[in-house]
């Protein structure tokens, strides 16, 4: 059976489909296909339940000839948008398509109603069902190079605190993460892209904490994804990299604000991994990406305490 799933991006996004992934080759030994951005396929690159990528770059066009070329037996289409839309309709295979459920969605940021009660692994299963296929319940995947290996002594306990987010609203501030690192005893390596590299370098010249290790924007995905890997614990925002400690079953201490774990993307890991720490502004999302906040411009994840986080840190070092 050769099948096609399609999810363009972006990090976390692409990382939540690696079950679908897994089911597909392990239940019925699918050859499968993945169109993803070209950018964004190193989060896959190295995953053996693929069998052949198919990336964009500018347009889906340069690849839809490509595609009819397969005879896919089916498509799923886990990304649910117009591009999306256009590979179907174009290459005439069986498709089956995620429900994103963004009335649902719309329900909770808005109205405050709240009828979701799933993880979007679970709408991405409930997709692929309609084929014969069922979630096996083994969590995320994600794989690296075999000779990878960073500039760093992992040989000793470290912690390793992700910067990045998708929305500056999304993100802690320098002065929240300075409190908390000036009360921790573990080495702290933190990590983002090169837009991070401004606030790490302040982080790293004004905390006390001797061992903070600033690799923002010097390192790559899949480096940083290594020392994940690991670390004895990871903090983050809500952002792609807590979807890649969630593979590797760390310990998380997650941040959020504008965004929810109840849109459905919170770390999937077991309770006693996770311990998500959530704006006292609301318990609801201001927005569903984390672009807007309803109750100011900074964003309402700056209101989480240092001493809140500090107290979650102490008991992930002692666990």
């Amino acid at each position: 059976m050769k099948v096609l799933v399609i999810r363009f991006s972006s990090i976390g996004d692409v990382v939540l489909t690696t079950p679908i992934l897994r089911c597909l080759k392990e239940q019925k030994n699918c050859e499968v296909h993945y169109v993803v951005k070209k950018k964004y396929l190193q989060v896959l690159e190295n995953n053996p339940h693929v069998d052949r990528f198919h990336t964009i770059e500018r347009s889906v066009k340069k690849i839809i000839t490509d595609l009819k070329k397969e005879q896919f037996d089916f498509v799923f289409d886990l990304q649910n948008n117009l591009n999306s839309f256009r590979i179907k309709r174009k290459i005439n295979s069986v498709y089956f398509t995620v429900n994103k459920k963004n009335w649902q969605k719309f329900l909770l940021i808005y109205l405050r109603w709240n009828v979701l009660n799933d993880h979007v692994v679970d709408r991405y299963f409930e997709c692929i069902s309609k084929a014969g296929f069922h979630n096996d319940n083994k969590g995320l995947d994600h794989y690296l190079p075999s000779d990878l290996s960073v500039d760093y002594d992992i040989s000793k306990s470290f912690a390793v605190w992700c910067l990045g987010a998708s929305h500056h609203k999304k993100k802690l501030t320098k002065e929240q993460i300075v409190e908390v690192c000036n009360g921790m005893v573990t080495p702290v390596v933190l990590i983002g892209g090169p837009n991070e590299k401004a606030i790490a370098e302040e982080i790293s010249k004004k905390t006390v904490h001797p061992f903070v290790t600033n690799l923002c924007g010097s390192i790559s995905l899949n480096e940083s994804a290594y020392l994940v890997k690991k670390s004895a614990f990871v903090l983050t925002n809500d952002t792609g990299i807590m979807h890649i400690a969630a593979a590797y079953q760390k310990k998380i201490v997650s941040f959020w604000g504008c965004t929810k774990p109840s849109i459905g993307f919170a770390p999937l890991v077991t309770p006693e991994k996770s311990k998500m720490l959530l704006s006292k502004k609301s318990n609801y999302p201001c927005s569903k990406h984390g672009k807007y906040c309803r109750y100011g411009c900074r964003g309402c994840i700056k209101d989480i305490h240092p001493q809140e986080i500090s107290k979650v840190v102490a008991e992930m070092s002692q666990s």
